[in-house]
């Protein structure tokens, strides 16, 4: 066991270690005489030993970020941490992030609109609390504190959907040096001042000593010097939109109007094909199946017109973009953004996302009507959406709400299929996610049966609401 160490040095150690004969303790004690900068500068920045960054790790915390900044900082395939749970706590008191995009009348008008969505965030929280109070009355050997936390988390499913991408979080994480390189270049590239504001915030931090110590007592030094220097913003990813979107506006047919459903399960092509539509997916308001099809019937010159067009920006230091990685089951998903932000965090998976643009409409809770609120929920939620039309993009996109309708991607192998609808249709999981879960088992069942009864998931209607 190493006990720990900075980032950098931890790092350079392994890295020596690797490549000499010394023992681990000679190796450490070679790294207290000599600089971890000068060595990652080399053989991390210059030469492209990029795998010497992952042999360092950092704890990151976010504080007081919107729940929209959280979703992009999360938004890494090697990444672990958590986020503020919208079960356990009443987010009404935190207020609410103006996006620095808006002017002083734009502010209001958010504002106004944010708060009539946390006004109803309460009320019906209230209501479906006092809803779930005589529904199930409390078994006899279940103590009253622990029944109240159970029917106020149950409520506060509910009452998430009034919730909003201004919603300020917090967010922890653990990451290699190469991972957090990899996140500040994509947040530094983001559409979001709030985000670009976050990036330089942490680039600079790397500079600094850590802001919380466990032993105050030892000496402290920067967290990771070297990695400040070298993160710009990756550009790539935004010119390569930027000219997919043009290619699509200026190239595609309208719309089909294809009817799939709101989980709908598509098989892999050639992967030529499957590049293509996937490169488009994120700049259309299409489903998947529609762009896969229009693709397929097109010259291979064509399809690879695409691609080209999304290669044209990339430089030696970019990578491919994920949309290049290919995986034997695609799910295109219609959900909420309040399920999005749960199963946002498997990433035994490739996920894409379209636009948030509330054009799809909302879902309204079972309860929400059960208990006698459907006026003050569809009021906050039409509310909303009108306001998003009136307010410029990309700051508009703050006042989604959680239970606002967008359209997702997910790629993965049967592996993830059946991990994500056995572990997330149980009875413990949002009500909201459970139908996901359930919905993939179906479309499994229906294209490989064989596959799909191996899939143990729970049914939508067998719940036990007393349990977390």
């Amino acid at each position: 066991m190493l006990s720990p160490m900075p980032p950098e040095k931890s790092a350079y150690a392994l890295a020596r270690y690797s490549r000499s004969a010394d023992s681990i303790v000679k190796s450490v004690e070679w790294v207290r005489t000599h600089d971890s900068r000068k060595f990652l500068e080399s053989f991390y920045f210059q030469y492209g030993h990029a795998s010497i960054a992952d042999l360092g790790h950092l704890a990151v915390c976010f504080e007081g970020v919107s729940e929209l900044a959280a979703t992009e900082l999360e938004d890494e395939q090697l990444w672990d941490g958590q986020a503020k749970s919208t079960r356990y706590q009443d987010f009404s008191k935190f207020g609410f992030i103006v996006p620095p995009e808006f002017d002083a009348a734009q502010a209001d008008l958010y504002q106004g609109t944010g708060r009539r969505l946390m006004e109803s965030y309460q009320g019906v929280h209230k209501a479906v609390f006092a809803l779930l109070t005589e529904e199930l009355p409390k078994p006899a050997e279940m103590k009253q504190d622990a029944y109240e936390r159970n029917l106020a988390a149950r409520a506060f499913d509910v009452a998430r959907y009034l919730l909003f991408f201004g919603i300020p979080t917090n967010v922890g994480q653990v990451v290699s040096i190469r991972s957090l390189e990899r996140q500040i270049r994509r947040l530094k590239a983001s559409e979001y001042g709030e985000i670009r504001g976050l990036a330089d915030e942490t680039a600079a931090a790397c500079a600094e000593e850590p802001a919380c110590v466990w032993d105050t007592q030892a000496a402290q030094e920067a967290i990771a010097p070297t990695l400040a220097k070298y993160v710009d913003a990756d550009t790539h990813r935004v010119e390569s939109g930027a000219a997919l979107r043009e290619w699509a506006r200026q190239n595609l047919p309208a719309a089909s109007g294809v009817d799939v459903p709101r989980v709908d399960l598509v098989f892999p092509r050639d992967n030529v094909t499957e590049i293509a539509a996937t490169l488009l997916y994120p700049v259309t308001d299409r489903p998947y199946r529609e762009l896969q099809e229009m693709v397929a019937a097109w010259s291979v010159a064509r399809r690879m017109e695409v691609i080209e067009t999304a290669l044209a920006s990339r430089t030696r230091r970019d990578e491919l973009m994920r949309e290049f990685r290919s995986a034997p089951y695609v799910f295109d998903i219609v959900m909420d953004v309040g399920a999005y932000r749960d199963l946002h965090r498997h990433r035994r998976c490739q996920q894409f996302r379209q636009a948030y643009s509330g054009r799809l409409g909302y879902d309204t809770p079972d309860a929400v009507g059960r208990a006698g609120v459907t006026e003050l929920y569809r009021g906050a939620m039409d509310a909303a959406l009108a306001t998003m039309r009136q307010l410029p993009e990309p700051g508009a996109h703050y006042l989604l709400p959680f239970g606002a309708l967008s359209r997702f991607l997910f790629k993965m192998d049967f592996a993830e299929v059946e991990y994500i609808s056995r572990l997330r249709s149980g009875v413990k999981g949002h009500f909201s996610y459970r139908r996901v879960a359930w919905e993939m088992k179906q479309r499994m069942d229906e294209w490989e049966p064989e596959l799909g009864r191996l899939i143990k998931a729970t049914p939508p209607e067998v719940d036990d609401p007393l349990t977390r």
